[in-house]
């Protein structure tokens, strides 16, 4: 399938597991509930056109909104991008004075929509943290030239596209609360699909994840009506999800290999055993291919060996 991207950049973006994730959704008649939005790349790809779709960060939600209301636009992105990038490539310090001057205005309390873009697009490694005091907390990507035309036409689609998919309200309602006032929204028509912070590991979420809350989320679940889709970590190189033995085990389980990017931990740079679980049957989909990834290397590696088996035989003949 074809992925759309949306415009909002965040490390863990589910782009590369879209379709993962739509194979594994059923079709149901109700709405598609995310109590866990993010940059919302799994709800443009759902194909519903009834939505309840909410974040605890309200610069995600003020965004969407704003694009949902026409408020933001492609065009006007483009303006915005254009002019604050020009500033940025002229800027002192390599960039860096601009970049800290339109982190300043947003986090003095204006927190415009665009700012958060570029903010996000500008920010060190394609991050999004947020301090305590909920201020923007990011350093500089020390890419002075970072909006380049190709990259401020790259965005603007990207904007188009999702202006097209969100739906008006009330077909498509954002909201800005806690998971524990969305999930029990859902109704036995409807399928929720969560993407927490993965507890455990490195998280850039506005709120921060605890096991209480992965506690809470699993009561949650196991009480609603409505068909479910948990996205979590499984396992890495060095260490089980604990929480899967804890809580998650007793639903259905499929697991795939993926790669993070998340900081400069090398725990969080490596394959990463993803898991999506479920409540309702799954026996359309291959279940466990973890491993595969690696034994496909061993298999390649074994190819080359003999290959340059084959040539040091041939030299010598």
């Amino acid at each position: 399938m074809r992925v759309i991207i949306p415009p909002i950049k965040s490390q863990g973006i589910k782009t590369k597991l879209v379709p993962w994730i739509m194979e594994l959704a059923p079709k149901v008649k109700g709405n598609w509930i995310e109590p866990f939005l993010g940059t919302g790349v799994v709800a443009f790809n759902s194909g519903y056109k009834k939505a309840i779709l909410n974040d605890t960060n309200p610069h995600i939600i003020n965004f969407y909104k704003g694009v949902q209301q026409k408020i933001i636009t492609a065009p006007l992105m483009k303006n915005y991008l254009e002019q604050e990038g020009e500033i940025l490539s002229k800027a002192d310090n390599n960039g860096y004075e601009h970049y800290l001057k339109v982190r300043t205005r947003f986090n003095s309390g204006e927190y415009s929509p665009y700012d958060f873009i570029f903010l996000s697009r500008a920010g060190f490694n394609g991050m999004m943290r947020f301090g305590s005091k909920g201020n923007w907390n990011i350093p500089f990507c020390k890419k002075p030239d970072r909006f380049a035309q190709a990259y401020i036409t790259k965005i603007t689609n990207q904007l188009a596209t999702v202006s097209q998919i969100i739906q008006p309200e009330p077909d498509w309602t954002f909201y800005n609360k806690s998971f524990v006032d969305i999930i029990p929204l859902a109704t036995e028509n409807d399928i929720i699909y969560c993407d927490p912070p993965y507890y455990g590991r490195y998280v850039d979420y506005y709120n921060g994840w605890s096991e209480q809350d992965e506690g809470l989320l699993f009561e949650l679940l196991n009480k609603t009506k409505a068909k479910f889709i948990l996205s979590t970590w499984h396992h890495n190189d060095w260490r089980e999800n604990e929480m899967i033995n804890k809580y998650w085990n007793k639903f259905n389980i499929v697991t795939k290999d993926h790669f993070y990017h998340n900081g400069g931990n090398i725990e969080n740079r490596r394959t990463v055993v993803e898991a999506l679980i479920c409540n309702f049957d799954n026996d359309h989909i291959d279940k466990h291919n973890h491993g595969k990834l690696a034994k496909r290397r061993v298999e390649q590696l074994e190819i080359f060996e003999l290959c340059e088996e084959h040539s040091t035989a041939h030299n010598s003949v």
